[in-house]
């Protein structure tokens, strides 16, 4: 037993009764290897009496940890006297590099799928089937607005049949088509009151009450009437043409032209000979209804036009009403 520096003791371990060591069976060299046990100085070997009075379990296993602390099998690969190939060396790393550019490239696929939407895709189909879609209906629009002006052309080139003729005059005289000509503006509003007016009482009222005299609707049935007996083709009150169905009526305190309430001044426009009308409806023609207006404190006053438009009355649905 020898002490080194303050260590425990070490035994040395006799050739007579070396430890057991268990070899691994891959292990090329362990005939080669010679055992690592300490032994005693001088080569002398520990006598039996000393040996089994100090070299017991515990003292074995300390010297093992102290003197032996590396695995057996680690031993037998580090001691190895067989040195590796050239072939497997370079075979090895060659593979290992294989195998990570394989996975690197799967790899990269697999994220590559992640980010792909197939929904993008439908998307994009659909949009181009879209596009063609909308192509092809303003190619169909062209074709069809050219075609319109083409009938157009030719309806307007070709000579109206006869019917076709009575067809037209009577939507004219119907009111139910838009219409242009000469004509004269017959213009007539209610009397305007002032204070003195209403305090001296100036102005006429009508006999049965106390009111103001103002433009009813049956002057303006009357005005209608001797434009039609004049020879008007087409009539209309404040741009309210009148048609066959169309109703000079008061509602209240608003006079109505069919449904549409209309306020003074009334000015009625008629269509046809401009001269003929100004005359037949002009004060020499008619002097009572005249005066009548004049004392109520209305005046008519008439001009020529050389263009008046009309637009088209609306006319009502016929139900009972069957053609002969």
């Amino acid at each position: 037993m020898t002490f080194n520096n303050g260590m425990p003791p070490v035994y040395p371990v006799s050739s007579e009764d070396p430890p057991a060591r268990r070899r691994a069976v891959f292990s090329s060299a362990y005939v080669q290897l010679d055992s690592q046990h300490a032994q005693p100085p001088g080569g002398a070997p520990m006598s039996a009496r000393r040996r089994s009075k100090h070299y017991d379990d515990s003292l074995r296993l300390i010297d093992d940890l102290v003197n032996r602390p590396v695995d057996v099998l680690y031993s037998d690969s580090r001691l190895t006297t067989k040195p590796d190939s050239k072939v497997a060396y370079w075979g090895t790393r060659i593979v290992v590099l294989i195998i990570c550019i394989a996975v690197g490239f799967a790899g990269c696929l697999f994220v590559r799928l992640l980010n792909t939407d197939p929904r993008k895709q439908v998307r994009q189909q659909l949009a181009s089937q879209l596009e063609a879609e909308n192509k092809q209906i303003d190619d169909l629009e062209k074709q069809i607005s050219d075609l319109r002006t083409q009938v157009e052309k030719q309806s307007k080139s070709a000579l109206p049949s006869q019917v076709e003729q009575e067809v037209q005059q009577n939507d004219m005289v119907a009111g139910s088509t838009a219409v242009e000509g000469e004509g004269i503006i017959l213009t007539i509003a209610d009397p305007m009151v002032t204070n003195s007016d209403a305090q001296d009482g100036s102005l006429p009222r009508e006999k049965s009450t106390n009111r103001l005299r103002v433009v009813t609707d049956t002057d303006l049935q009357l005005l209608v009437s001797l434009m039609w007996q004049s020879g008007a083709e087409a009539v209309s009150i404040n741009d309210n043409r009148l048609g066959v169905q169309t109703s000079i009526r008061t509602a209240g305190n608003s006079i109505l032209v069919g449904t549409t309430p209309v306020s003074s001044p009334y000015k009625i426009q008629a269509i046809g000979n401009k001269r003929e009308l100004a005359d037949k409806m002009g004060q020499k023609a008619l002097p009572t209804l005249y005066k009548e207006f004049k004392d109520a404190g209305m005046t008519l006053q008439i001009s020529k036009e050389n263009s008046i438009q009309l637009k088209a009355a609306s006319v009502g649905q016929v139900s009972y009403a069957k053609e002969m």
